[in-house]
């Protein structure tokens, strides 16, 4: 007996879901566990496996459709079995919200989900502002029968902006509709082009649609700065000895690699990840969070590592760093942050930390304050290490300084506290033997 697949909950704060790429096509079979689409969440793109065994009749959203949790997205059954009646009454892709892309610019809007950390998701290729070559068309466009083409009034706006003439287009979305993602890569007409670049004309944007991870990186940082009363601490480390330390754990490293066996390797931010650890163990109240009722003091020290992708921002944690050596932490960091750019983090993964870290040293940045990630009470901002004239005793000699900035929860972090965390990490930081054997 034939039965209507929903979209399942595939993180804990999942609402809703957009249908990146579909694994099985009408007619397949499907075993129990098999792999029937991607889903991007609000967390990352999530596996939808089946949970039953039959033949995929009727697939009733097509990819890059946005989801409600719970709503119907395909029919299985036996070959040949009648479908029809559960496929008109299911509300498939009638209910199936457009993406931002298709959707009216004046048109309701879906509250998006609620709570969870940062978010990691998988936008196409356009919205990560990527090269995208034109879609596949189908042989010819699939015109109504009156000659009108089948579109939005949003897509037909799209398509006179960008000078395309949608008769020529073939639709992907239901029954041949022309949705946006149709328009991705197509060239205008020459007169419509050189219109385009006409002098004292204004230039046509271009288009990205929101993803789900940058919705809720919106809304979360939206809320961090809204309900969140922020404060800044900043402290200018010596970082010479930090250098010193992390060349020679890199030499050693190397001179003990097996042949022909790539030495392993530690970063200033490595080391940065265990020195923060050995201070929230030293001063716990910075490792903390705001409740209505009360203060929560961790008696955990997980990490969350911002690690930026080309959808946005993910923050991976690492478990229980102050009981880890740097080789175990910089090994972790470097495979969680392989798999967050290959959008394998699963969402508990980026769930629970108890302190954050960002670093934007390798972009040249020497200085900045971070927006804390509720419901953490304190992020560190990591500038980088900068080459500089420095005192030391009675002489000017060159030198390495480091720049850092602790945002603070005010209701959590009082300034004296904020500043003794920074105090007894600059004391670890510039004698940093003290990082290996904390």
């Amino acid at each position: 007996m034939a039965k209507v697949l929903e979209l399942p909950k595939l993180s804990p704060t999942m609402e809703e879901g957009q249908i990146s790429a579909w694994h099985k096509k009408e007619g397949d079979a499907i075993d129990i566990d098999d792999l029937l689409a991607e889903v991007e969440t609000d967390k990352a793109t999530m596996e939808y496996k089946s949970f039953d065994r039959g033949t995929l009749l009727k697939i009733l959203v097509p990819a890059g459709s946005v989801v409600q949790l719970g709503q119907p997205v395909a029919i299985i059954g036996t070959p040949g079995e009648d479908v029809s009646a559960l496929a008109g009454g299911s509300g498939g892709a009638a209910a199936a919200k457009p993406s931002a892309a298709e959707a009216q610019p004046k048109g309701e809007r879906a509250a998006p989900p609620a709570g969870g950390d940062a978010p990691v998701t998988s936008p196409p290729p356009a919205a990560r502002g990527e090269a995208v070559s034109p879609p596949t068309q189908p042989a010819a466009p699939q015109p109504s029968s009156n000659g009108r083409v089948k579109a939005s009034p949003y897509v037909r706006k799209l398509g006179r902006e960008r000078g395309l003439d949608l008769s020529s287009v073939a639709g992907s979305g239901p029954r041949g509709r022309i949705v946006a993602r149709d328009l991705e890569g197509l060239k205008p007409a020459p007169a419509a082009a050189a219109k385009a670049t006409a002098p004292g004309e204004l230039a046509v944007p271009e288009v990205r649609p929101l993803s789900m991870m940058r919705k809720a990186i919106a809304r979360r940082l939206t809320e961090s700065k809204q309900t969140v009363p922020h404060f800044y601490l900043s402290i200018d480390v010596d970082a010479d000895p930090l250098n010193a330390l992390r060349e020679q754990i890199n030499a050693d490293l190397a001179a003990t690699a097996a042949e022909g066996e790539k030495p392993a390797k530690v970063s200033f931010n490595d080391l940065l990840v265990k020195a923060c650890a050995i201070a929230l163990v030293r001063v716990p109240e910075c490792n903390a969070q705001f409740t209505p009722d009360a203060i929560l003091v961790h008696q955990r020290v997980d990490i969350s590592v911002a690690v930026a992708v080309p959808e946005g921002l993910v923050t991976p944690v690492v478990r229980d760093v102050d009981r880890k050596q740097v080789l175990d932490i910089a090994a972790e960091v470097r495979e969680l942050a392989g798999r967050a750019k290959a959008k394998k983090l699963r969402p508990e993964e980026m769930a629970n930390g108890t302190f954050s870290i960002s670093n934007l040293g390798m972009y040249g940045i020497d200085n900045f304050g971070a927006v804390i990630n509720p419901p953490e009470g304190a992020i560190l901002a990591v500038g980088q290490v900068r080459r500089e004239p420095v005192v030391r005793g009675e002489q000017i000699v060159p030198g390495r300084r480091l720049s850092m900035t602790l945002s603070c929860d005010h209701r959590v972090v009082d300034g004296a506290v904020g500043a003794t965390f920074l105090k007894v990490l600059r004391q670890l930081l510039e004698h940093p033997t003290q990082i290996l054997i904390g």
